[in-house]
Formats: C-alpha cells, sequence, structure tokens
C-alpha cells in the first residue's frame, strides 16, 4: 500500500493545529513544521502521534520544502493549520494514491470562511491549491503565495476541503501585514519601484475587482470588508517596498 505523509506547516496556531491534525488522521506520518511559535501550538501538538520539526521561518516555499525532505513517504498532503480536510476529500485522496492514473499531484478547491462566514464570492468561488503530490516530482517556488513546480500532469479533485483562514478582521490584519512584509522584501531584492499608480490606482482597482468584477457585493457585509481588506493589503505592500527603497525600516524589531 502506497504511504501518505501529512505535512501542517504553523506559527502561532494554538487554535487550529490540534483540529488540522485530526482532519488528516489518514496519513501513516504527520508532520509540524512549527516556526517557533510563542504560543501553545506545540504544547498542543505533542499530544498527538506527530513528528514536530521546529525550524526558523524565512519564507513559505523553504519551509515546506525542507519539510517534504524529512517526509519518510512518497506521497505528500500539505495542510495549512487553518484548513480541514472533509471526509468527501480524505476518500478522494486515499484513491488517488493507490491509483494515480498518471498524475503526480491534485488540485482540490476550497471552501473559504471569513470571520466564521461562508464566502462564495470575492474570487473565493475559484480557489483552487495543489495540496497532494508525489514529492519526487514537485518542488515549492516563490516567496509569498508559494506555487508547486511540477515536472508532471496534475488532476483535480471533486469535492472541497474547509478554509478557516481568517477567523476575525483583526487576525486578517494581521497575516497582511505578514504577506505584505515578505513580498515587499521579494519585490525590494528585483528592483522593484513605487509609483503614483501602485499606490492610488491598484488599490481601488483590486476593490473594485472583487467587489463588482467578482460578485463579492453578493456576500453582503463580509464582502464588502473582505473587499476592502484585500485592497488595503496591496496598498500597504506598497508602502513597505516604498520604505525599503528609501532605506527606511518598517518597524524596530
Amino acid at each position: 500500500m502506497t504511504k501518505i505523509t501529512a505535512i501542517i506547516p504553523t506559527l502561532n496556531e494554538e487554535i487550529h493545529v490540534e483540529d488540522a491534525i485530526k482532519s488528516v488522521d489518514f496519513a501513516n506520518e504527520i508532520i509540524v513544521i512549527d516556526s517557533y511559535s510563542t504560543d501553545n501550538t506545540v504544547a498542543l501538538a505533542e499530544k498527538h502521534n506527530v513528528k514536530i520539526i521546529k525550524r526558523k521561518f524565512d519564507d513559505f516555499s523553504s519551509q515546506k520544502n525542507f519539510a517534504i525532505e524529512q517526509a519518510k513517504y512518497p506521497w505528500i498532503y500539505i495542510l495549512d493549520a487553518d484548513e480541514r480536510v472533509t471526509p468527501e476529500v480524505k476518500k478522494e485522496i486515499l484513491e488517488a494514491v493507490q491509483n494515480p492514473k498518471g498524475y503526480v499531484g491534485f488540485y482540490v478547491h476550497r471552501s473559504y470562511y471569513f470571520a466564521g462566514k461562508k464566502i462564495k464570492y470575492c474570487g473565493w468561488q475559484r480557489d483552487k491549491v495543489i495540496r497532494l503530490f508525489l514529492k519526487a516530482h514537485c518542488t515549492y517556488r516563490g516567496v509569498v503565495h508559494e506555487t508547486i513546480k511540477t515536472n508532471g500532469e496534475l488532476g483535480f479533485f471533486k469535492n472541497k476541503i474547509n478554509h478557516f483562514g481568517y477567523r476575525s478582521y483583526n487576525h486578517y490584519i494581521g497575516k497582511i501585514h505578514h504577506y505584505s512584509s515578505l513580498k515587499a522584501k521579494e519585490l525590494h531584492k528585483s528592483g522593484k519601484k513605487v509609483t503614483l499608480f501602485h499606490l492610488f490606482i491598484k488599490p481601488p482597482f483590486r476593490f473594485f475587482m472583487h467587489y463588482i468584477l467578482r460578485l463579492g457585493f453578493l456576500d453582503g457585509l463580509a464582502g464588502l470588508i473582505l473587499s476592502k481588506a484585500l485592497a488595503y493589503s496591496v496598498y500597504v505592500r506598497f508602502v513597505k517596498l516604498w520604505l525599503l527603497n528609501n532605506g527606511l525600516k518598517e518597524d524596530e524589531n
């Protein structure tokens, strides 16, 4: 029987980590790779039959690729701590590893929740990620919103996993600042310059895209708040890039 290693990257995920572990109980090995959490994440994970690896965070791809190198088994299932594998997807995973039909990995769509409300529009209706793959054929690339580079064909699961990415507005804003800092550093290294277009045109257009073009208004107040937050994420990214380009620190830490 072909075996699976499930990998869960964590940083201060005490609210999520146990449910995440339970949702991949089908895996033959579970690795929690932790970026030195300061809450109870590790203590809670230790209550379960998992392998815990502590590694200083540098970027998302490096963190995941390092964990993949430690995996015992050929099939990898990557699970963000705020995701849950549903019973329907679990069945598809187990069937896929036994009969992959020539695929080296599989996309799965996600049902997205914001502050406890299921978001049906705002662009999330098309949200999909590669989560199951053969480690010999796939590698993560990119600093933020990392992608998997493959040397083979990818399949699709029919069912969706649940993604509880943002349990509150403040939690979401915190993630925006974390991701924007990483992206700004990446853009700074590439020599990207900031113009008025980036600060005054791109953020409003991002709001228009998610709220109007991608039907966020159909999600009610949650859709409005989420679309505004997505626009803010663009603005703060380029503010931080401007600071870096001018030799200024984002903060004193």
